[in-house]
């Protein structure tokens, strides 16, 4: 399993035993220092790496799952990451994704365009307007299950996308 942007590691005690081990993959050396301390409490053997979405450091085909969450709004290429993302993994494998994006409401879309450039400076890169559907579909995704709708606060940063996608 791999997870893109583990950050801090919040996840990592989440994983379950079924999880026999978890790549976490994050570009910042400080929150992975911070992961290393999160994973000496998780129940799955973890191996962290220091690298980019754009350019997954593992061989082709070779994960059964990958995860994101709330990351594909702040990795700079993200269409090259969902395709690098395809690229390792395995043609049954899966990806689940957990992120915010465009709403479908244009008058909040509005909003999330006005304020993205914005946001961008003070939210880590964060993209507010990315429709993260036609994102994974464009990437050679079948999506399997989706769910969407807000999260409490203000809409034009709370339009949210669950979902489970698999490779055409």
């Amino acid at each position: 399993m791999l997870e893109i942007g583990v950050g801090s590691g919040l996840n990592l005690p989440f994983y379950s035993e079924a999880a026999t081990h978890v790549i976490g993959l994050d570009p910042s050396p400080k929150l992975l220092s911070l992961a290393r301390e999160a994973a000496a409490g998780a129940g799955a053997s973890t191996e962290l790496l220091e690298g980019s979405a754009e350019a997954i450091p593992l061989d082709d085909r070779s994960i059964d799952t990958v995860v994101t969450t709330w990351t594909l709004c702040s990795i700079p290429n993200v269409t090259r990451a969902l395709s690098e993302v395809l690229r390792v993994l395995k043609p049954d494998g899966v990806l689940l994704f957990v992120e915010h994006g465009r709403s479908p409401d244009a008058r909040v879309g509005r909003w999330q365009d006005w304020l993205t450039p914005i946001w961008k400076r003070i939210g880590g890169g964060c993209h507010l307007n990315r429709p993260i559907r036609t994102l994974v579909e464009g990437a050679g995704f079948r999506i399997e299950q989706i769910e969407t709708g807000y999260a409490e606060g203000p809409k034009p940063m709370t339009f949210m996308s669950e979902g489970r996608a698999r490779p055409l």
